[in-house]
């Protein structure tokens, strides 16, 4: 009898281990963190990876980049990621900074994958700007290739091999446009993982998203800013972006230090400086959502940089210290992550 009670035991605990559910988990990681588009110590391009699945698949079960600035395929590559393993690109944007390294991307995805699924591109519809001019993401990804069009290039790999489409890397690429509200609408959808999107401002057709996912959240604010341009007004930082982040984990967004402003003596313009979130306002912002972790990403100035592109740092370079500050200043108790290429948050945290 024993001996019986020993090998129930025993099989209850081996269906046990058979029918046990591994846990979600998502990771968000900076693939670039430059200011804007200039160059400085080596640095990306904006971007932002989002991995989601379970601890059988290390979170790696759905891989969503979003904005793709330059170097973002060789940011990837450090994590042991090609471009066919995306599921989806998302552009807040379509300024240099944030879209840079998309045709490296799809150009290496039709050139050592032909055969892999269309990339889904997610961007906000044609928007038009108040000086008249259109910002196309349609446009952008129809040519995205075009210079290896002309040159001769996609003729000359496809003798190499013919399931390369003779119409280059667009050929690759299924665009998902949407017209971006001030309400958030669900735009990409992978089981129980969900992507939202908001207008924002920045520049015309600007947008932020939101990954909801079981095991937590993130928001991608991009380059968000207010819709007042400047001063007076209460905060620098977006409404939609605030309304978008209610009770999300984390923040994930571009950061001007106040420094930085008219008054210090950098010499940016004010519209320039006008159209960002300060690490304080974000702090605040951060603080009244709920959220757990702030990532401040696309610097500026970035870390150690005696200037901005054409401006100078007033006091000379930053640390961390200074921006983790800026943000406590703002109120925020959680944990600031001052963004460096390839840092990651993790939820649930190890």
């Amino acid at each position: 009898m024993r001996r019986l009670t020993q090998l129930i035991c025993i099989m209850l605990l081996a269906l046990a281990a058979t029918t046990t559910i591994a846990a979600p988990c998502l990771i968000v990681t900076l693939t670039g963190t430059q200011g804007g588009p200039s160059a400085y110590n080596g640095l990306a391009g904006s971007g932002t990876l989002v991995r989601y699945g379970d601890d059988s698949n290390h979170c790696n079960a759905v891989r969503l980049q979003f904005d793709a600035g330059r170097g973002t395929s060789m940011r990837l590559s450090q994590l042991e990621l090609i471009p066919a393993q995306l599921h989806a690109v998302f552009f807040t944007h379509l300024h240099s900074d944030h879209v840079d390294g998309f045709a490296d991307l799809v150009q290496m995805r039709w050139h050592f994958n032909p055969g892999s699924n269309k990339l889904d591109v997610v961007c906000s519809t044609d928007a038009k700007a108040a000086s008249a001019h259109v910002m196309s993401c349609r446009n952008f990804t129809t040519h995205i290739g075009d210079a290896y069009l002309q040159s001769g290039e996609i003729a000359q790999r496809q003798t190499e091999d013919k399931t390369r489409a003779a119409a280059g890397p667009a050929a690759s690429i299924n665009l998902l446009a949407f017209a971006a509200t001030d309400t958030a609408q669900v735009v990409w959808r992978s089981g129980e993982l969900t992507v939202s999107a908001i207008r924002s401002t920045h520049i015309a057709g600007h947008a932020s998203y939101r990954v909801d996912t079981p095991a937590g959240s993130v928001v991608i604010g991009g380059d968000a800013g207010n819709d007042t341009d400047a001063p007076p007004r209460l905060s620098s930082t977006s409404a939609q972006v605030e309304a978008l982040a209610a009770g999300a984990d984390i923040i994930v967004h571009s950061a001007i230090h106040p420094l930085m402003g008219p008054a210090a003596g950098s010499g940016m313009p004010a519209p320039i400086f006008y159209r960002q979130s300060t690490v304080t306002d974000l702090g605040s912002m951060a603080q009244r959502s709920g959220a757990k972790y702030l990532l401040l990403t696309h610097l500026i100035p970035p870390l150690g940089a005696t200037r901005q592109g054409g401006w100078s740092v007033p006091g000379g370079s930053l640390t961390e210290t200074h921006y983790r500050q800026a943000a406590q200043d703002g109120g925020f108790g959680g944990t600031v992550v001052v963004g460096t290429d390839l840092v990651s948050v993790r939820l649930p945290a190890k």
